[in-house]
């Protein structure tokens, strides 16, 4: 199922700028809280209406403010997962999937595609429970079965694990993942977590202040997020300004270091960014001397702080991220980062 979405919306004084297109596969829309991700999804939807454009869905148009078409929501074929998972809390598990079943009128059909949805979801032996009596995870595959118990054109799956407890996350985001591969058909994924974004999608958008231009596979973004905010929003944790002194060539006044890149740099090079896991002791590139300022311990990781010996003194601390295993006894003099690690900046 292809999707095409050019839409525009003014929220006071807040402004929903969005275009992309998706055929048949899983994109995470991922940003910071407020950004516009969730109205993107409700203009799809038709829960909201845009004040602009255009959203056609496999050559069906759903709106177009041009010619007039803003067809209801029940009529657009999408199905969509709410944060809270809006499961009706006086019905049961099967009461509750059969409400997403009302073209079929044949009592053995819906039985048949209740079944099917029940091993599907692995809610067998919960059919007669309520919301109230279900775990976050089966509440979550009650809410998604009942969805697809409709037979949707294109999954809007909103924040899908912030209604459940962090220990819960890590399985179900792979069942989740396995299921919506299954499923075939366009998947829309939106989420403030980088993890999320990259464990369960092929492609990201970027969602800035309610901007929105295009997706890109989700491994290229992560390797050139392009400019200071994606990169930000990627995780990258050392970003400084820099200014183009060569093809391949970096000065980072604030570093007091010149770095060489992998990528050939433009001339409107703003800055760089690399990120905490790609520091290598050892190497010979890019290898400047460094002194350690403090260590933050987590579960399975550390993080080591240095400068640069020619650091700037009001400058942040370069944060180091590696397993705890790895951690070195002795901090090293020097420490140096590969070229092709070095993310070149731009402006937005």
């Amino acid at each position: 199922m292809s999707l095409l979405v050019n839409i525009r919306k003014q929220i006071g004084s807040f402004s929903l700028n969005v275009s992309f297109e998706a055929e048949n596969e899983i994109i995470a829309i991922l940003g910071a809280s407020g950004c516009g991700k969730s109205m993107t999804l409700k203009c799809i939807a038709g829960i909201e209406k845009p004040d602009s454009g255009k959203i056609v869905l496999d050559g069906r148009v759903l709106f177009d403010s041009e010619k007039g078409i803003n067809l209801k929501p029940q009529k657009r074929k999408v199905g969509y997962l709410f944060q809270n998972y809006a499961l009706f809390p006086n019905m049961t598990v099967c009461d509750n999937i059969i409400c997403g079943m009302h073209y079929l009128k044949d009592r053995g059909a819906r039985g048949d595609k209740l079944r099917e949805l029940l091993r599907l979801m692995k809610l067998e032996g919960f059919e007669n429970r309520k919301p109230a009596e279900l775990s976050g995870g089966q509440q979550q595959r009650t809410a998604l079965a009942r969805i697809l118990a409709s037979e949707p054109e294109i999954l809007l799956l909103d924040e899908p694990f912030s209604a459940l407890d962090a220990h819960l996350r890590d399985s179900l985001k792979i069942e989740l993942r396995d299921l919506l591969r299954k499923y075939g058909k366009t998947v829309l994924l939106v989420t403030h977590s980088r993890d999320e974004a990259y464990n369960m999608s092929s492609k990201l958008g970027l969602m800035l202040d309610g901007e929105m231009r295009g997706t890109r596979p989700v491994k290229e973004v992560f390797a050139d997020p392009g400019s200071i905010r994606a990169a930000m929003i990627t995780g990258c944790k050392n970003i400084a300004a820099a200014r183009r002194t060569g093809p391949f060539e970096a000065e980072v006044p604030e570093w007091g270091i010149t770095l060489q890149t992998a990528a050939e740099l433009r001339e409107d090079l703003v800055a760089v960014g690399i990120r905490a896991h790609y520091f290598q002791p050892g190497t010979v590139y890019n290898a400047f001397p460094v002194t350690y300022v403090e260590e933050m311990e987590e579960p399975f990781e550390t993080i080591l702080q240095f400068r640069y010996a020619g650091q700037s003194p009001d400058s942040p601390s370069i944060w180091w991220r590696l397993p705890k295993e790895k951690k070195p006894q002795v901090f090293p003099k020097e420490i140096g980062i590969a070229p092709v690690n070095v993310l070149p900046l731009y402006g937005e």
